[in-house]
């Protein structure tokens, strides 16, 4: 049996990006031969004191605790096989960590989806006063550090590709056997347009305010809007208070949408972004429109299995389509969820996952 150690930021089920790009493989792999141990750094209770501003001592405290729990790993390093680093493996700027697991047998894998080397202004803790222990451009040096390159998107292996030869593309995916819309009460002649995402993507959603504004005046009462992800969220114009996301209905949550946007500005950050929002709606059957903004156009299929739309008149030309015509939002939901079937699942990636790590530790 073969071992891997998972390292990652956050709790199972905490981080959409840790569930989605490798949470959801771990049983199927256990099953085919590679146990493992999950080794995160940030607990519940942490998570309040971290992501919120001031209370710099409770923040040392979990820097200093984390730095055990990691130098607690490379002294375990003999156990396991494969390393497997999602993003990174310590929440400040060192590639310390990363560096002395490549020293081991241990094959090291690294995995992101997002433009992680770009500076966005985020800081530790919700806290800009400690953006300087953040380094986005030590991403390149984990890259060289590692053995092998898991990148959600070609604009990401494109980054990875100058710093390490052996880079594969992993799409996000979707686990379609839990993924099933939930049967909801209707809401007869109402259309529900929706967004998800978190606190941190809002300023993503408020970039269609613009056209849900002219979709209010032309539908009136027969349209309303939903934001899932940030529970403080208010716009009194569009009539919306935000949802926070629950692991535990999230799944109900969602299927309430019947037209499922994904806005993205047209930045080199959202470029690496990997669709995600967008595949949780189409792999619930929701017609869904998104900006053709990278690996958005290679999902999307403009006309047949959802839209994409640029300008704000074209998002309402197209949203208007779907409010209007309940056969097409019918025809283009069941055509997302194949799409994501076919190719953005659990189920059509994890032959690949698995061969990649039987390779890599043949």
């Amino acid at each position: 049996m073969k071992r891997i150690l998972w390292v990652a930021m956050h709790r199972p089920d905490r981080s959409p990006s840790q569930r989605f790009r490798f949470e959801q493989y771990i049983d199927y792999l256990r099953e085919n031969g590679f146990d493992s141990d999950y080794s995160y750094l940030i607990s519940a209770e942490d998570d309040k004191v971290l992501y919120s501003p001031g209370n710099y001592f409770g923040k040392l405290k979990i820097f200093l605790k984390s730095a055990a729990k990691r130098l607690g790993n490379v002294l375990d390093l003999g156990k396991y096989d494969i390393v497997f680093i999602q993003r990174e493996a310590f929440m400040i700027g060192t590639t310390l960590f990363e560096k002395l697991f490549a020293k081991s047998k241990a094959k090291v894998v690294f995995d992101f989806d997002d433009s992680i080397w770009r500076n966005q202004g985020e800081a530790v803790g919700a806290n800009t006063k400690l953006l300087f222990l953040k380094n986005p451009d030590k991403t390149k040096d984990i890259i060289a550090a590692s053995d092998l390159i898991f990148a959600g998107n070609e604009y990401l292996a494109n980054y990875s590709r100058q710093f390490n030869k052996n880079v594969v593309i992993v799409p996000t995916t979707i686990d379609t056997t839990e993924y099933e819309r939930a049967k909801l009460p209707p809401h007869p002649g109402r259309v529900c347009v929706g967004w998800s995402g978190s606190f941190t993507t809002i300023e993503h959603f408020e970039t269609a305010i613009p056209a849900l504004r002219k979709l209010k005046a032309k539908y009136g009462d027969k349209v309303y809007f939903k934001v899932i992800g940030d529970g403080s969220y208010r716009n009194e114009e569009l009539g919306i208070v935000g949802l926070p996301w629950r692991k535990n209905t999230e799944i109900e949550d969602l299927s309430e949408i019947d037209v499922g946007i994904m806005p993205l500005p047209d930045t080199e950050w959202a470029k690496g972004k990997c669709g995600l929002k967008g595949l949780q709606y189409m792999a619930l059957e929701i017609a869904t429109l998104m900006s053709p903004v990278g690996v958005n156009s290679t999902i999307i299929q403009d006309g047949v299995n959802g839209y994409l739309a640029n300008q704000p008149d074209e998002w309402v030309d197209k949203i208007s389509r779907l409010i209007d015509n309940e056969a097409l939002r019918l025809e283009m939901g069941r055509a997302g969820r194949q799409t994501v079937v076919d190719q953005y699942s659990v189920i059509s990636e994890r032959g690949h996952y698995l061969q990649l790590f039987r390779e890599l530790t043949a």
